[in-house]
């Protein structure tokens, strides 16, 4: 019986030196941040080309960067991720008094009235992004270069021609890391819109592929500047800190075998000479017996995480229901997430969580008081902080 309180100890403590040093962690996997953390601005400056429907068939140049299709442009994005791999945004993008694009009508209508081609509009989408890097290849926060593939759909406006579009983009958004909070972007991207965005509504006798809408390709270079906390913390491989621990509770427990061997040698000196006999193995399995038991539990939950750990404290409640033995039952919460008002309930609910299942065990109730510590950062990473433990007292 001794043995067994001794190496429930002795596990605890092991696990807890392990909180503090590096840990198994699942590569694919984060902690979930708050909604106010990995938000982001972009800023850019593009080059635009433009097809529309009513080019075809009017022998116009078919080059996109010819000077009558090509145009310069501004951006700006705000948008935030939710995960490593998946984010939304929404991006405004266009330019005032340039050319989009020379059209059929414009070009007939240009030698009569040059202003007749000029084009004023702005473009607004919804995008979803998905960082394939981070997907892939797991995230890494140091990664100098993402790669983001994107889709979305939107609205757009002739302000010269007072017509609005709706359409769908696509397109693929490649980051630079600079910086903790600053990236350089290089972005190629699709605006497929309604055929009267150029400012013609329509144009007959074209119905060929791609050339029935207007069509914006453009090329972007900027600045992505990152908002709060642009990280995430790796979530800990819960099976393989458990394989970890259990390795280690049995090379504890060969040394254990050791320790008692040791310890029956000097019983038997000490018996010996019984003037000088002292209670060496009784303070011994005390001192063991009365360091505390973890139980951990989940990002803002009461409930105990693995079902495991109530085996830790069943050892326990044997031991106290056959000595009769107070208990006290501490919870906690971890101070990075959350307010202090809610932590302190977090770890009052967590301690008479632990407490209840230790009255199903058979202790008595009045022998077991609990105390909550509200938030602490006492342990590394901040998940082993979300825990109650279990203490035998005087």
């Amino acid at each position: 019986m001794k043995k067994l309180f001794m190496m429930l100890a002795l596990a605890s403590i092991s696990l807890s030196s392990m909180a503090q040093e590096e840990y198994p962690i699942k590569k694919y996997r984060v902690l979930t941040n708050t909604f106010w953390n990995n938000w982001f601005v972009q800023v850019g400056g593009n080059l635009n080309m433009w097809y529309s429907q009513q080019e075809h068939g009017f022998d116009l140049p078919e080059n996109p960067l010819n000077k009558n299709r090509r145009t310069l442009g501004a951006a700006v994005a705000f948008g935030k991720w939710f995960t490593p791999g998946l984010g939304l945004r929404v991006k405004a993008q266009g330019i005032w008094g340039k050319i989009v694009g020379l059209s059929a009508p414009r070009y007939y209508m240009q030698k009569t009235d040059k202003n007749s081609y000029a084009n004023s509009y702005w473009i607004m989408n919804g995008q979803a992004l998905f960082n394939f890097s981070n997907m892939l290849c797991g995230y890494n926060p140091n990664r100098f270069w993402s790669f983001i593939p994107f889709v979305g759909a939107g609205v757009g406006r002739t302000m010269t021609h007072n017509l609005y579009a709706m359409g769908l983009s696509a397109g693929l958004l490649n980051e630079f890391r600079i910086s903790r909070k600053l990236s350089a972007h290089f972005e190629m991207g699709w605006n497929r819109y309604e055929s009267d965005l150029d400012g013609i509504e329509d144009w007959e006798g074209n119905t060929r592929g791609w050339d029935t809408h207007d069509n914006n390709l453009y090329a972007e270079v900027g600045l992505t500047f990152r908002l709060g906390k642009e990280t995430w913390d790796n979530a800990p491989d819960v099976d393989a800190i458990k394989a970890l621990s259990q390795s280690q509770i049995d090379a504890l427990n060969a040394q254990l075998n050791d320790a008692n061997a040791e310890n029956a040698r000097l019983k038997d000196l000490l018996s010996k000479q019984p003037d000088q006999q002292q209670p060496v193995e009784n303070k011994t399995v005390k001192e063991f017996i009365m360091t505390p038991i973890t139980v951990f539990f989940n990002l803002d939950k009461t409930n105990i995480a693995s079902k495991k750990d109530i085996f830790n404290i069943a050892g326990v409640a044997k031991y106290a229901k056959a000595n009769n033995a107070n208990l006290l039952v501490t919870g906690y919460a971890d101070s990075a997430t959350g307010k202090p008002g809610h932590n302190q309930w977090l770890s009052e609910e967590r301690a008479k969580t632990v407490a209840n299942e230790l009255v199903k065990m058979g202790v008595n109730r009045d022998n077991i008081k609990t105390d909550a510590r509200g938030g602490v950062n006492e342990l590394s990473p901040i998940q082993f902080n979300r825990r109650a433990t279990v203490q035998i007292t005087e």
